[in-house]
């Protein structure tokens, strides 16, 4: 799956099955993403996609030396199994 990412309407996104995954996001600061919202269509679930959107929105956050606060339980989860990506956590 191929992630997009969308600034002006503050996600990350793929195309999948004619539906849309997606991992929303806020900026409570001017160099801090807050992670807040991930939906997998059910017909893509369990199939390591909500991954690939959360890698793609944590090395975004480490490219443009951003701070990382992760409101989305999937996010957590994530970061949790990745120690490599704790150095952006608020």
């Amino acid at each position: 799956m191929k992630v997009i990412h969308d600034p002006a309407d503050l996600r990350f996104y793929a195309e999948v099955n004619g539906d849309e995954a997606e991992l929303t996001y806020t900026y409570p600061e001017e160099t801090v993403l807050d992670l807040d919202y991930t939906y997998i269509p059910p017909s893509a679930r369990n199939k390591g996609l909500s991954d690939q959107l959360v890698q793609a929105a944590l090395d975004f956050a480490r490219e443009q030396k951003f701070l990382v606060i992760p409101s989305c339980p999937v996010v957590e989860a994530f970061v949790k199994r990745h120690p490599d990506y704790q150095d952006l956590l608020t």
